[in-house]
């Protein structure tokens, strides 16, 4: 937000000459961007590290149009060989992204598109992992609250994606504390499908808790995550949900945007 201070003889002189103030406002842009870097302890994608438990480094891009329609291009540092549950193999993820999204005055917010998870570096010979993946959500506003729930889908037949359709549905809460530069986030998530396939019967549920400060153009945020996928033996492997990066832990990040 931007505030100004008028002296007295300003504001009568712009009392006087109104169109003249508002040939001087400059129009908003119709083009913008905007990205962020982030250093993460841990990468969880649904509840499950992507980097076996170590640090990652990510970063995106979004360039957004007036009219609601938006690209981005996101990417992470992964560890698909080390990493015993992850959704494609080699040391980086690229999640290419397009869509459209709009929040109305009642506060009420809508956003869909389509994502393209994209594998690029050191695939295992001969096979495929990317996939695309259309989503939707909508969410609500109301004071220092903000709720959201979507789903994301991901059809069978694609070539990173040989196995049943996928579903992923979720919901977060974000809390703005008052008078403050802290928000309380909150989230649950369940998998069904073909990206669950290391789940008994395919399917587990994924929520999180945490919390993060902001100031400027910096973000730290601390959460705790976990699952529903057991931890005693299954599939013969003893403390299952820890040896596959399914085990609640915490992990920190910080976020510098720009």
């Amino acid at each position: 937000m931007r505030f100004s201070m008028i002296t007295l003889g300003g504001l009568m002189l712009a009392a006087a000459t109104p169109a003249m103030a508002q040939d001087e406002t400059e129009p908003a842009d119709a083009v913008t961007i905007s990205g962020s870097v982030t250093a993460v302890t841990d990468y969880r994608f649904r509840g499950v590290s992507q980097g076996d438990q170590d640090l990652a480094i990510q970063g995106g891009v979004t360039v957004s149009h007036e009219s609601g329609l938006y690209a981005s291009v996101w990417a992470s540092t992964i560890k698909g060989k080390e990493a015993p549950v992850v959704a494609g193999y080699g040391e980086v993820e690229v999640d290419l992204s397009a869509g459209y999204t709009k929040t109305f005055d009642n506060g009420v917010g809508v956003d869909i598109g389509l994502l393209y998870y994209l594998y690029p570096v050191d695939k295992v010979s001969g096979l495929d992992t990317d996939f695309f993946e259309p989503y939707a959500s909508l969410s609500y506003t109301i004071g220092p609250v903000t709720t959201k729930v979507g789903a994301n889908y991901a059809w069978s037949g694609q070539d990173g994606l040989v196995g049943n359709d996928s579903l992923y549905l979720r919901g977060d809460v974000t809390v703005a504390v008052p008078k403050t530069p802290i928000s309380v986030l909150g989230h649950l998530g369940h998998t069904d499908g073909q990206l669950a396939f290391f789940a008994p019967n395919e399917k587990y549920w994924d929520w999180s808790l945490g919390a993060e400060v902001s100031h400027g153009f910096a973000k730290l945020g601390i959460q705790y995550v976990d699952t529903d996928v057991p931890n005693g033996t299954t599939f013969g492997i003893p403390k299952y949900s820890k040896v596959i990066g399914a085990n609640p832990g915490y992990f920190a990040y910080v976020t510098l945007s720009f």
